[in-house]
């Protein structure tokens, strides 16, 4: 069986670009799960968490109970992240936003990742004394993944896009497409990329479906699992909704939510007409 999955975050309200997200999952698979992506504490509330579940039961969708939080997973990323740790394949990086930003002014080429600029490596040549330093005098780092020695150990890996090529096969992880991504931090046991990894391996998923702005974070989805042992999901980028200026739905820029449709008169069947399902 086809087991998909919708996973928000619960920091807003969701809008049209979730209800296709949804919706495209659902009916993409023969099981559907919905995971909220709470780990950040300081954004989530719980007011969301019901109004996503009640927004989705309102587009008429179904899902297997119960639904699964990341907040209730954290010793599972720790046991990830030891992993990774104890094969040498992480490294504290203890750069601010302003020392990556100022990195890359000065770099001749900057490449990107899929989390924009990608960084530029200052904290993975550290000398282990001045590493140790940094890191007995209390000050904040992020964990990251040394690509490099990471792809030395998985070798040359591929992943599945459904639809793509005779095979579904594309091209193989580029180092310099992902750059040393962020696992987790100091006192923060996941990031995303090493979260989503994890818990579409615990539940099963087989066929990750997400925005196509996501298909660059594949490729290091796919390099973590590999280093990790978990099974390898196809994949399935979809198209973006966008507003009439062409620009992607977002909480952060007040998208019209599925409450206020809602509350404006709109039925499940006008949504997915306006979405061109």
């Amino acid at each position: 069986m086809i087991g998909t999955r919708f996973a928000p975050s619960p920091t807003g309200l969701l809008h049209l670009g979730h209800a296709f997200a949804a919706i495209t999952a659902r009916e993409a698979g023969e099981r559907f799960v919905v995971r909220i992506e709470d780990i950040d504490s300081s954004r989530c509330r719980e007011e969301f968490v019901a109004a996503i579940v009640e927004d989705l039961a309102w587009l008429g969708l179904n899902w297997e109970e119960p639904v699964m939080r990341q907040s209730m997973r954290m010793g599972a990323y720790q046991s990830a992240l030891e992993k990774l740790q104890r094969a040498g394949l992480s490294y504290p990086c203890f750069c601010t936003r302003k020392d990556i930003a100022d990195e890359i002014a000065r770099a001749v080429e900057a490449p990107h990742g899929p989390d924009g600029p990608a960084y530029p490596g200052t904290c993975r040549n550290l000398s282990e004394p001045k590493r140790q330093e940094r890191l007995a005098s209390g000050a904040p780092y992020a964990l990251r993944l040394d690509v490099a020695k990471a792809m030395a150990v998985a070798g040359q890996l591929t992943f599945q896009e459904q639809g793509q090529g005779p095979n579904g096969e594309c091209g193989t992880i580029e180092v310099r497409a992902t750059g040393d991504v962020v696992l987790a931090r100091k006192d923060f046991p996941a990031a995303y990329h090493l979260a989503v990894v994890v818990d579409d391996a615990h539940q099963n998923i087989s066929l990750v479906t997400r925005g196509n702005d996501l298909f660059e974070s594949t490729h290091i989805h796919r390099l973590l699992q590999q280093l990790l042992g978990l099974p390898e999901p196809r994949y399935q980028h979809h198209r973006l909704i966008v507003d009439a200026q062409g620009k992607k739905f977002s909480k952060r820029d007040g998208a019209v939510t599925l409450q206020a449709l809602r509350a404006a008169g709109a039925t499940p069947r006008s949504v997915r007409n306006q979405l061109g399902l």
